[in-house]
């Protein structure tokens, strides 16, 4: 991606359970330059920021369109913003062919509902992004994901490892 083009506002929530474990999904397919390789198909919920919208309520959004969570309590963000850039791409035009990556904030949220609300079926007219979840160690998800992406969940695991234990 060319090094003039902005970073998009995104979002990215690690959601952990009583155990301290982080919910993580594995990506049905690519989107655009997001692509997903083999064998790091799982990623934690992630999505773009709207226009005007407040950054916290883009995560609880991002969250609930995703995995239909909404039963979470906020124990903290990111100080400041992480950025990670996509791989090269050359396929066809996309959404986000107009950004060089994704500039995220990532929220740390303690699920306090029952497993059967998380349903991957998106409640808006949106094919899902996601096959199937698990509980993860926060610290596993970095080998999980993309190696793109990396980086960015070695932050989140730094950031977020006194919540990934029991509560």
């Amino acid at each position: 991606m060319s090094s003039s083009l902005p970073y998009r506002p995104n979002v990215g929530v690690a959601l952990f359970n009583a155990s301290g474990h982080v919910l993580i999904a594995r990506r049905i397919g690519d989107d655009g330059p997001e692509i997903v390789q083999p064998g790091c198909e799982w990623q934690m919920p992630q999505g773009g920021i709207d226009a005007n919208e407040d950054v916290e309520a883009a995560a609880r959004r991002e969250l609930y369109e995703e995995t239909g969570v909404s039963s979470a309590d906020l124990l903290g963000a990111t100080e400041g913003w992480l950025t990670y850039d996509f791989p090269p791409y050359d396929g066809p035009p996309h959404r986000l062919a107009g950004f060089r990556g994704q500039r995220q904030r990532w929220f740390a949220m303690r699920f306090h509902g029952d497993d059967a609300e998380i349903n991957l079926k998106p409640p808006v007219d949106a094919p899902p992004e996601f096959s199937e979840w698990r509980w993860e160690r926060l610290e596993a998800t970095v080998e999980l994901v993309v190696p793109y992406k990396r980086r960015i969940y070695a932050s989140v695991a730094a950031a977020f490892a006194r919540f990934a234990r029991p509560a």
